[in-house]
């Protein structure tokens, strides 16, 4: 079995794909004329809009709601594994794809607001949809639509639950080993797993409004805390500061690993972690309520900076700083190219971060990174639901069914419960074909819809007009831009003009 993931991973992460994502962040950079850079103020002021309405959830719970799928165990176990398979030079790659990636991320989220719908109550909409409605393409949508359910239902939830399992592990063991359909399981590691699977069923079968609202409160939470740890661990040991960002910037370009392993390493790590052209985060944005559809674009392109340039960086200068890692890079297992920690520390594992923090703050470190990683990792799994849920809901909304859906969400327990009792690599190599054969569609598709019409960017051109002109409520009229098939934005306009005539 581990074969043919290896070989599936090997032809969907092949190289074509990293410069691929590399390279549409760029174009979208240069197209938008670096929004990510131009529009900066106007991220953080719109941050904070807290609207909502009966249908759709604020702008800023779907910023968490999105920074949940964002921010999880790539940040912690994905950056560790970054280095230690492409070496402290893949930390440089993992910002450039958050740099260039922002833009990709403004792109999908504009677009998903574009062409929403209402239905049953609330807001849904993301790549199946745009798909459909902009390009006429019903086998590409139903296409990511399945993708997705496959990726976020069943491949990518295990390794998330995988990192939170051997977080506490690490902390109090793995404790007495019971007979299981798995085989052999600690104890300790059957109760992290029953309290995951717990408090998950209870927050899924909520809906989006009560995930939204779990995420509000978790993620900024968790983030803050998280970043503040690494701060001081910097702070202690500032006069390692310069060395280390040498050795990130010389290792980018004559890396250690090989440059093929630090440039690999850091787009794919960059990209499970901020998720920028995945085509995940679209789904939460699309369940915004806002008055434009840019307005989400550029809070979900804000989203990838707290993801990679924050919390990554974090990981990454934690790790860095306190020499705690081994690097790899294509070398047969137990070799090492460098080697500062014991060789039997799991790369692909949290264990860089939990030794990193413990070097420092002992004990209390490594309890530490392992409650981040519940949250980080639990916030995330809440976030794949959704768009499992999201994608379930676009193939079934012809008709009604409530068995779909029951099925998805029995089959993320079974996925979080295998992941828990299963090895961390084989579980990741699972988790890279869902990441993969999402970017693979989603980009090219944005890309086409970019070439056929530009609807994402005619919004911000409409948008940065708008606000030029200093109006006090923001109005988007799709057919006057030339944006056909924009339902939902066509008939808010003509509602709130029978409203005022």
């Amino acid at each position: 079995m581990e074969s043919v993931i290896n070989t599936l991973n090997s032809w969907i992460w092949s190289p074509a794909l990293v410069y691929l994502c590399l390279g549409a962040g760029l174009f979208y950079s240069i197209v938008t004329r670096f929004l990510q850079l131009r529009h900066f103020r106007e991220m953080l002021r719109l941050l904070f809009n807290r609207t909502e309405s009966a249908e759709g959830i604020s702008s800023f719970q779907a910023l968490t709601v999105a920074l949940s799928g964002r921010v999880g165990m790539g940040n912690i176990a994905g950056v560790a594994a970054a280095i230690g398979f492409g070496g402290p030079g893949a930390v440089f790659w993992m910002w450039m794809v958050a740099f260039f990636g922002a833009s990709t991320a403004y792109v999908e989220a504009t677009l998903a607001q574009i062409y929403k719908e209402s239905d049953k109550g609330q807001y849904r909409g993301g790549p199946a949809y745009y798909f459909e409605k902009f390009l006429g393409w019903k086998f590409y949508s139903v296409a990511f639509a399945i993708a997705s359910i496959f990726a976020m239902g069943l491949f990518m939830p295990g390794a998330q639950a995988n990192g939170v399992a051997s977080a506490f592990t690490m902390v109090w063991g793995e404790g007495t080993p019971v007979a299981t359909a798995f085989g052999q399981v600690g104890m300790n590691r059957l109760i992290a797993l029953v309290v995951i699977l717990l408090t998950l069923g209870f927050i899924i079968f909520g809906g989006i409004k009560r995930i939204a609202h779990v995420t509000q409160v978790v993620v900024p939470f968790m983030a803050l805390g998280y970043i503040i740890m690494a701060m001081l661990i910097v702070l202690m040991n500032i006069h390692h500061v310069p060395s280390m960002v040498a050795l990130i910037w010389s290792d980018a370009f004559t890396a250690q690993a090989g440059f093929g392993a630090a440039i690999g390493w850091g787009v794919k790590r960059g990209i499970y972690s901020n998720e920028a052209g995945q085509g995940t985060a679209p789904h939460a944005a699309a369940a915004a309520e806002v008055a434009h559809p840019a307005q989400q674009g550029l809070v979900q392109a804000f989203s990838v900076y707290i993801d990679t340039l924050f919390v990554c960086s974090a990981t990454a200068f934690m790790i860095l700083i306190t020499g705690q890692y081994n690097i790899q890079g294509t070398l047969e297992a137990g070799q090492f190219i460098v080697q500062n920690v014991d060789p039997a520390t799991v790369i692909s594992g949290p264990a860089f971060t939990q030794l990193a923090v413990s070097s420092v703050f002992g004990s209390f470190g490594t309890v530490f990174v392992a409650i981040a990683i519940f949250f980080f990792a639990f916030t995330t799994i809440l976030a794949f639901y959704y768009v499992a849920e999201t994608n379930v809901a676009y193939l079934t909304r012809s008709f009604k069914t409530t068995g779909a859906l029951l099925l998805v969400k029995i089959v993320m327990m079974f996925a979080v419960a295998y992941g828990v009792v299963n090895n961390a690599g084989f579980i990741w190599d699972i988790g890279d074909i869902g990441v993969g054969m999402m970017a693979w569609l989603n980009i090219v598709g944005i890309l086409i819809i970019f070439f056929k019409g530009k609807p994402a960017i005619k919004a911000l051109w409409d948008y940065e007009a708008q606000r030029k002109a200093g109006v006090k409520e923001y109005t988007f009229d799709p057919q006057k831009l030339g944006i056909e098939r924009a339902h939902f934005w066509e008939e808010r306009l003509r509602n709130n003009q029978d409203k005022t005539s």
